[in-house]
């Protein structure tokens, strides 16, 4: 068919139309005659079937959180106003999710994706070098800090290891917030 076009000026619908009349000759019509085409032809309709839901590339790649009583690493939160606020978190786990699990005032505005500051924490001397140095991203978050220190994190980027046994968590006592109204955001 296109090679019988060649060399000619042709349209879109030039090229549909032919398409068409070769279809209609396959199905041994020279008239379109719906019905006696879709009865003849081999393609069938298809029904749909729902499996449940999907996981998503995210929660394939989170680890099994499930809670084992030797996995489980202790920390403190303490929060703006100077309360203490324990709290039990597997390995694994990240100190923002954490915080939210306990009720604890840590916003997380980008929820994980490294886009805020949101969730800046202080941690306790002793733990902070246990964790492994910021990432060049997690420092740019951080430059956006209201009462920056040298001890400040992010705490979407801290992940729970048992040498965090203990530690504290430090909230600063001003963020600035990204939702407005008093919106508590929900971990998903």
């Amino acid at each position: 068919m296109a090679a019988s076009m060649a060399g000619r000026s042709v349209t879109a619908g030039a090229l549909i139309r032919a398409a068409e009349g070769s279809l209609w000759r396959c199905l041994g019509s020279s008239r379109p005659n719906l019905e006696r085409a879709v009865a003849q032809s081999p393609v069938r309709p298809r029904g749909f079937r729902s499996t449940g839901p999907c996981t998503s590339e995210e929660d394939k790649l989170q680890p099994d959180l499930e809670p084992l009583s030797h996995d489980l690493v202790n920390v403190v939160f303490v929060d703006r106003s100077g309360k203490r606020i324990p709290a039990s978190g597997p390995v694994g786990e990240d100190v923002l999710r954490l915080a939210q699990r306990h009720g604890v005032d840590l916003e997380g505005a980008c929820e994980a994706s490294l886009a805020c500051s949101t969730c800046h924490v202080y941690v306790s001397e002793e733990h902070l070098a246990v964790l492994p140095p910021p990432e060049e991203r997690e420092d740019d978050m951080l430059d956006m800090a209201p009462q920056l220190q040298e001890n400040s994190r992010l705490g979407c980027q801290i992940i729970l290891t048992k040498e965090l046994e203990g530690a504290q968590f430090t909230l600063p006592k001003i963020t600035r917030n990204f939702y407005v109204d008093g919106h508590v955001p929900k971990p998903h």
